[in-house]
This record gives C-alpha cells, structure tokens and sequence, in this order.
C-alpha cells in the first residue's frame, strides 16, 4: 500500500517531469520561430504579407501574473485622420535629378530626418515628395517593427495594415547600390517596401507608399529600393525599437510598435 508521503513524492515528481516537457516543447517552438524569422526577412518586409511569429511561451501549472503593460514612450498624436486618397497611375515626373532633397517626418516619438536620393532613385523620390505633398502620410501610424534578425521600422501605410497603397505602383531603382555591400542595409538605410515574392519576377516593381527605416545594419536581399539615408533621429528610432513590438497581429500578421508611433506631419523640401 502506497503512503500519503510516497504518493505525494510521486505526484511532485510526475509534475517536475511535465513541466520539464512543456518547457523542453517551447525551446523546440522557439527555436524553430527563430528560424522562421531568420528565413521569412523578405517576406516580412513586402507589403501587406505577414511572416512573424514572436509569442513567448511559458510552462508550469500555476497561472503566470499579467505581464506588465506595453510602455508607450511616445505623445499623443496631432488632430487628424489618416489619408483615403489613391490614384489611378504614378504622378508626372517633376524631381530635379541634380537637387538635394530632405524630408521630415514630425512624429509623436520625435523627428526623424532624412536625407533623399533623387539622381539614384527618381520614381521613388518624386513619388515620396508627391505624396507628402498631398498630406498622404500625415497622421499614419508605423505599422510594423522588426527587430529580430532585421532592425526596420515600417511605416508609410495610412491603413495600419500593411496592405495600403496609393493606387499606383512603383519600378524598383537602385538595386546595386555600392552602400549595400554582401546583402547588408546598411544602419540609416531609407528603402520602399514592396511585394515581391523572391520568385515570380512579375512580383518585382510592386513599391508604393511604405518605407521603411533601418536602425540597426540588416542582412537583407538587395530586392527593396534605397532612396534615401537618415540624418537625424536615430536616437527616437532606438527608443521606438527599445519600447519592443507586439505579437503577430492575427488578421495581418505585423508585429507592431508597443511605441504609439504617428507621422503627424511628413515634409519634403528641395534645396
């Protein structure tokens, strides 16, 4: 006959050991997770596809405590609603090649300064200065942050979905540019998003509005536009990145910034 003591060394046993495969189950799941991120980069950054899976598993009996909430080290954003403006075919042509172009983006985690690239990157740059013209980008918020395997912050999509677009569709420019040496964005890259899918070349040419900013050097196929560099803001994208993201999304699939990050104004002056 069993005591109440074996049974009770028995059934703290039996518990050790499933908590032991629970967790040994997760660092399998977690393992593979980050192989899939590792994999996916360039499926994650094309427009309106998800690829990211980020939710942290845990073991044990006992009900994990709430985890602490997101911190939000941002400000409220500016009156407004987001653009619902599209248009049927890519704007005229007006960038000067030879000028030097610079944008701003007024955020509600700070202002982010950029550098653009008109004689490398025309269609790109006329159609960015286009659209910030138009107030397209004002009041977006930036969709999705990765910063796993890749360290972008993506924005330019009025809807939040990353399915946005402006109606029109964008060539890619600038694909050998010497700044991307062994499959390397650099830190301070500014680049469109697009939906090439890595296979089928009718997938190519596929930019639109979404850009993204990358804070960190990220291997990445050299298949995304480079138009521009960061000159100032750095320090608000590390405090972006450095608030963390959330979980896939289950209808879209971003991992979006815990940071409440809204282009208030977005501007576009030539010099």
């Amino acid at each position: 006959m069993v005591s109440k003591d074996q049974r009770r060394r028995q059934l703290a046993r039996e518990k050790f050991e499933r908590q032991q495969q629970r967790r040994s189950v997760a660092r399998r799941k977690t393992k593979r997770r980050n192989v899939i991120v590792a994999s996916a980069v360039a499926v994650a950054l094309a427009a309106g596809v998800a690829a990211y899976a980020s939710a942290g598993l845990t073991g044990g009996d006992e009900a994990a405590s709430a985890p602490p909430a997101p911190r939000n080290p941002c400000g409220a954003p500016a009156k407004g609603t987001p653009s619902k403006k599209t248009w049927k075919k890519e704007p005229a042509m007006s960038v000067d090649t030879s000028a030097s172009y610079a944008a701003k983006l007024s955020t509600t985690c700070g202002t982010i300064e950029l550098k653009l690239d008109p004689g490398k990157a025309p269609h790109t740059v006329n159609s960015f200065a286009f659209l910030a013209g138009q107030g397209y980008f004002d009041h977006s918020k930036c969709h999705r942050l990765v910063d796993a395997g890749i360290h972008v912050l993506q924005c330019g999509d009025p809807t939040a979905t990353g399915g946005g677009n402006p109606g029109y569709s964008l060539p890619d420019e600038n694909l050998k540019d010497p700044r991307l040496k062994g499959g390397v964005y650099p830190a301070g890259t500014v680049a469109m998003a697009n939906s090439y899918d890595g296979k089928d070349e009718k997938t190519r040419n596929s930019g639109g509005s979404q850009f993204f900013l990358v804070f960190q050097d990220s291997r990445l196929p050299p298949n995304y536009t480079p138009f521009g560099t960061i000159t100032g803001g750095m320090d608000v994208l590390h405090k972006i990145a450095d608030a963390g993201a959330t979980s896939p999304d289950p209808q879209t699939g971003n991992t979006a910034p815990h940071a409440h990050v809204v282009i208030d104004k977005a501007a576009v002056t030539k010099s």
